[in-house]
């Protein structure tokens, strides 16, 4: 199926060269004067090499056909991350390379969306937004709330997240899972 290069997404799956490629990162590129472009960072499948691509935006790529489900996370071991479809109990295993920089992420039981190509695990897709507790950041400061200024915040999987002044330890607090950054206060 041909999508246009500006579509593209963290964990698509492509076409290029009878090669199937997972994209790690994509961005769009609005010059003031010029062509916008769109510049991919993907990891072919096969071997593992990184490459990196870029396309106009409204060029067509080959977007490949693969198997997008639901799978429960179990655990992570020295084989890899370990996932069990929920409806046939089936499960997959995928390596540190599928999972990357993700796996802070990743928690017992948790439901995320694998895609699979020949059986075999290629991408991983969180949930967007997720709720993590505060364990460390700097005092409130009376006064400092109605400000814009952010303050950095240590929250529960180890991931630095910069939080409005308000927060303090022990909140509850939902992440964009996409870039790391502060939603909102959790509501329960």
């Amino acid at each position: 199926m041909k999508v246009i290069a500006s579509s593209l997404r963290k964990g698509n799956v492509v076409e290029l060269d009878d090669k199937l490629y997972v994209v790690l990162k994509s961005e769009n590129f609005h010059p003031g004067k010029g062509t916008p472009t769109t510049s991919v960072d993907m990891r072919r499948i096969s071997d593992g090499v990184k490459v990196s691509e870029r396309w106009k935006t409204t060029d067509q790529v080959e977007k490949a056909h693969v198997d997008e489900r639901e799978y429960d996370f179990l655990y992570n071991d020295g084989e890899g991350y370990h996932f069990m479809e929920p409806e046939t109990y089936e499960q997959l295993v995928a390596s540190e390379d599928v999972v990357g920089d993700q796996s802070v992420y990743l928690q017992e039981g948790m439901r995320v969306f694998l895609q699979v190509f020949n059986g075999a695990p290629i991408a991983l897709e969180l949930p967007q937004k997720m709720t993590v507790e505060v364990t460390e950041t700097e005092p409130v400061v009376k006064g400092q709330t109605a400000s814009s200024s952010y303050k950095p915040a240590m929250v529960d999987n180890g991931l630095r997240v910069m939080v409005p002044p308000h927060i303090s330890t022990g909140t509850r607090i939902v992440i964009n899972t996409g870039d790391n950054s502060y939603v909102e206060r959790a509501k329960d």
